[in-house]
């Protein structure tokens, strides 16, 4: 019956509009968009608790993805979803030879038709320190593909990371460094990075290309590729971007499959294969067309926002923890766009935009959280302006700095220093993040009481932060170490280094509280 109300509504936006809003029952994401927030209701309600239900201790990292824990250098991994955790698969050690460098999830696009049916199940991409690039089944560990990476070339591949999420990888190799003796020797090294691309389910690849000291400079420090763009940094601080798509039309070579035979510089061999790897068949044979070039103090360099934004911090030390806010199209910077927070603390606080798509922006200070917004200039519809949305700020209420006080005996005592923004003593904030499926803005801070740090994780409804929930973390919480904190859906889980290089995870699952049951 919703077809023939549907066909009455000829304007897209309309129509939209009205799907987002549940008109169409038919419609597959109504159901889940309905059941998240009645999670969401259920979460936040105060007779919801979140209870640990397991903590595991390791000698070596441990990672998290989508409801699976992965511990032993992902050769062991535990499901987090179930009641308790329990494990999906525990692999033999394996060798040195065999270590895993890097890890990325993959995970099935929607209506698309794949031709292997493990391809419609979630798996892992992995990169050994051997410059394998192996795709595993994330329920079972069973390897389903394997590529080799470097030929005859020494490449040394380090990193994964996405061009286009869940559609464009990108392998990249450690910087290239002669040895000693070839340096004194006087022997140069013109290539400092490798790039492999590759298109993902199927997995297929796209082309090698070389980053060269010829064709970008001798100072450049770094390189990565994000949605469609090279980013190239230096070590003076500047940025520059380049069309990364133009530049794989523009000089590739030749393109091959994997598996293919192929006869290339005098090499014969089977692409993906032992002992030949991939070819390098993107050659840059001269300097792209720049896109946009920035100069930020440590190479900081982010664009988002509506319309397009740009943050940097001006290129000197001095202007440490000061945040510019420009226009993309004319460099403009924007009315208030000059953000500082102005904190005395040992940790800088940081900026980003905000990853709900919204284009705002998150300021987090030790003790501030900003989420600020971009609206146009009254009367000067094409300049923008920054304007607060709504702020959060940490539980101080007790504490009590004086730079002047009076002992019993009335003799007046002063204060040479006054105490950090983010003195442990002080509730501080450590973490913000965003769970996109429930639209909330969850905060960790922490306390330092005594010998511990006592730290809870809080929900904020994403519109107007509002706090809805507050959950303590049961562990101690060490300030000198680092952490990391998952909330996903109905779980919360810390994963702590400790020291002497221990790792321990901690998961907190949703329960609901009951007059038996006061955990």
């Amino acid at each position: 019956r919703a077809a023939p109300r549907a066909c009455g509504v000829h304007n897209v936006c309309r129509l939209l509009t009205r799907r987002a809003h549940g008109f169409y029952a038919r419609d597959a994401g109504v159901a889940h968009r309905k059941n998240l927030g009645l999670l969401r209701k259920i979460m936040c309600q105060e007779s919801t608790k979140f209870k640990n239900v397991w903590t595991t201790h390791s000698a070596s990292p441990i990672a998290y993805e989508r409801g699976r824990i992965y511990m032993d250098n992902y050769q062991c991994c535990i499901t987090s979803i179930a009641q308790e955790p329990r494990i999906l698969y525990q692999k033999s050690k394996c060798a040195k030879s065999e270590k895993i460098e890097d890890a990325l999830l993959l995970e099935c696009p929607l209506g698309e038709m794949l031709p292997s049916p493990s391809d419609y199940k979630a798996s892992l991409i992995v990169l050994t320190v051997q410059n394998w690039l192996l795709r595993l089944s994330a329920d079972s560990g069973e390897v389903l593909e394997k590529v080799y990476l470097a030929g005859s070339c020494c490449k040394f591949f380090r990193y994964l990371s996405w061009d286009t999420p869940q559609e464009v990888m990108i392998v990249k190799s450690a910087q290239n460094k002669l040895p000693a003796a070839a340096r004194q020797a006087g022997i140069q090294q013109t290539v400092l990075f490798y790039l492999a691309v590759f298109q993902v389910l199927p997995l297929s690849f796209i082309g090698m290309l070389e980053i060269n000291k010829k064709i970008f400079g001798n100072s450049v420090t770094d390189v990565a590729v994000s949605n469609g763009i090279l980013i190239v940094m230096y070590s003076m601080g500047l940025v520059r971007l380049y069309n990364f798509k133009a530049i794989l039309e523009q000089f590739m070579e030749q393109p091959f499959d994997l598996g293919q035979e192929f006869n290339w510089n005098g090499q014969v061999g089977v692409v993906g294969k032992y002992p030949f790897g991939l070819p390098c068949n993107i050659k840059i044979t001269d300097t792209p067309p720049l896109l946009f070039e920035a100069s930020s103090l440590e190479n900081a360099f982010q664009i988002g926002g509506y319309p397009w934004h740009y943050i940097i911090t001006p290129n000197k030390k001095k202007h440490k923890g000061v945040f510019h806010i420009c226009s993309l199209k004319d460099n403009a910077l924007a009315k208030n766009g000059i953000q500082d927070m102005k904190c005395c603390s040992l940790e800088p606080d940081w900026i980003y935009f905000h990853p709900d798509m919204s284009g705002r922006i998150i300021h987090v200070g030790p003790n501030l959280i900003k989420v600020l917004k971009l609206k146009e200039v009254k009367n000067h519809a094409d300049q923008m302006e920054i304007a607060e949305d709504f702020t959060i700020v940490a539980n101080r209420e007790n504490c009590v700095n004086n730079a002047v006080t009076v002992t019993a005996s009335g003799r007046v005592v002063k204060k040479r220093f006054t105490s950090l923004d983010d003195d442990p003593e002080q509730e501080t904030f450590k973490i913000v993040d965003y769970e996109d499926e429930l639209d909330l803005l969850s905060t960790v801070a922490v306390t330092q009481i005594g010998a511990d740090g006592r730290a809870h994780l809080d929900f904020h409804c994403n519109e107007h932060g509002i706090l809805l929930k507050s959950i303590p973390l049961k562990e101690s919480w060490d300030v000198t170490y680092s952490h990391e904190v998952y909330f996903d859906k109905d779980l919360v889980l810390h994963i702590e280094q400790k020291p002497n290089r221990r790792f321990s995870c901690h998961v907190y699952q949703m329960v609901c509280d009951t007059a038996r049951d006061n955990d």
